[in-house]
């Protein structure tokens, strides 16, 4: 199955990756209580133009946890992932991933040479903020959470198809996650409202923001504000993905990710 789990290598930083393809490189980094796996509908597609590496984040698939409590936290483990790298990176990053792929792109404007920030929030909302950060303290409160209402939030009452398979797979992911790893990197999450407009401005290279239009949290108009503040920014909405798309329409994003790539690539 697509979802199988592939063999790992360990890498700086402390996080562990799983790797395919060959040429420039592109480090994948996923979203709360996902795992690298989480792309394997795209790698085949990025595999033939990229050396692709999928990350396992901290505390989540066989990354371990280091003490990590803030956005910054991630970011450094996987900044010194990519430092090791030695050479021009482009990112992709889903959710969570998008926020640490868009900070490390701010903070290392050199190495950084394409950006895709898929389904990534920016100035959320009272409501929205407030409604995020409950369910953070509710995870840390549970021994074992349940993953019902997280995977109606971001595939929908009743998946089909291909979207069910990757809810499916999903389910599993989050029940086996570390309880306190999850909770961790969610609370990271929820705490953090997006790139500031300097950091926006600060992104000079081709930069994506790909999201779903049936996504409610991280929504197309979040995309497209992000987009007009970068320099080479683009949004590309898919009017009929969620949050999962990397999963549910994973063509469509990889040929978004390699159009909006194909001249960041040394």
């Amino acid at each position: 199955m697509i979802w199988t789990t592939r063999p790992r290598s360990d890498g700086a930083g402390g996080l562990a990756y799983w790797t395919q393809g060959g040429g420039p490189a592109l480090v994948l980094i996923h979203g709360v209580g996902l795992r690298a796996e989480a792309w394997a509908a795209m790698m085949p597609a990025l595999a033939e133009h990229f050396t692709v590496y999928a990350l396992d984040m901290p505390g989540h698939g066989f990354s371990p946890r280091a003490g990590e409590t803030s956005l910054g936290d991630y970011t450094a483990r996987a900044g010194a992932f990519i430092d090791a790298l030695q050479g021009s990176v482009c990112l992709a990053g889903h959710s969570m991933g998008a926020m640490i792929a868009l900070a490390l792109g701010a903070e290392n404007t050199r190495q950084i040479s394409g950006i895709a920030a898929i389904n990534a929030i920016y100035r959320r909302s009272p409501d929205a903020a407030q409604a995020v950060q409950g369910r953070a303290k509710a995870l840390q409160q549970a021994e074992v959470p349940d993953p019902t209402a997280t995977l109606e939030r971001w595939f929908g009452n009743a998946p089909q198809g291909d979207g069910k398979q990757a809810a499916e797979a999903c389910r599993a992911w989050l029940s086996d996650a570390d309880p306190a790893g999850y909770a961790a990197a969610y609370s990271a999450f929820a705490h953090h409202h997006g790139p500031s407009d300097d950091d926006l401005r600060n992104l000079t290279c081709p930069t994506l923001f790909l999201t779903g239009g049936q996504d409610p949290n991280s929504t197309a108009e979040m995309s497209e504000e992000m987009a007009v503040r970068c320099p080479q920014g683009r949004c590309v909405v898919l009017e009929d993905a969620a949050h999962m798309l990397p999963m549910t329409h994973s063509d469509a994003a990889a040929d978004a990710i390699l159009s909006t790539f194909k001249t960041s690539a040394p």
